[in-house]
């Protein structure tokens, strides 16, 4: 589990693809900090720590990973949001990620906004019941708040703190980037599916 508030910017120092997936070499400050099998969020994605050396460690990344999020469109020099698994006493200062990235989306726009900067993104239809105004999303693993939204796309606000210390600084229109649904509002679904169809698994 994770809380979008990324740790720090680590650079993909090489990746190696055969038929079966992808191992990344992830530079980053906090490798130190890792044991392997910890869990680690690269741009939104939960991956597990499989080796470890000075200032990096290695992820591997099977298939379905690679064709359901930008990580399959990774090179060796790219930018990634980190971020640790949380631990207990951890602050919760996004909200509840579980690096299960639901679809991909495309910056369609942006806009400097004052102090701010507001990105539009274009969602997948099959997501764009989840999308609530004021509710959460996580952009490339960014815990943020729909600012608005439109028929097919939502709108999010960048902060100062935000542009400076993710890969969102960076972004521009035609950029895919991964989405993760608030998971509150998938359960809310589920628990009204149930209903709407008469669940007596408690009668």
């Amino acid at each position: 589990m994770f809380t979008g508030i990324v740790a720090e910017v680590g650079n993909v120092e090489r990746i190696h693809r055969d038929g079966d997936g992808a191992r990344l070499r992830i530079g980053a400050g906090f490798a130190g900090e890792l044991r392997e099998g910890d869990s680690v969020s690269v741009c939104g994605a939960c991956l597990t720590a499989a080796a470890l050396g000075a200032g990096w460690f290695e992820a591997d990344a099977m298939n379905q990973t690679l064709a359901l999020t930008t990580l399959g469109d990774l090179e060796a020099g790219a930018s990634v949001n980190l971020e640790l698994a949380l631990r207990a006493g951890d602050p919760l200062g996004g909200h509840l990620v579980q690096g299960h990235v639901d679809g991909v989306g495309v910056v369609r726009s942006v806009e400097a906004d004052g102090i701010a900067r507001r990105l539009r993104i274009e969602v997948p239809e099959e997501l764009r019941r989840y999308v609530a105004e004021r509710g959460s999303v996580a952009v490339d693993g960014v815990s943020l708040t729909v600012a608005d939204v439109g028929d097919d796309d939502l709108e999010v606000s960048l902060i100062p703190e935000t542009l400076e210390r993710t890969t969102l600084g960076g972004a521009e229109p035609g950029d895919r980037v991964n989405l993760e649904m608030d998971v509150i509002a998938r359960y809310a679904e589920r628990l009204m599916t149930n209903v709407d169809q008469g669940d007596d698994s408690h009668e």
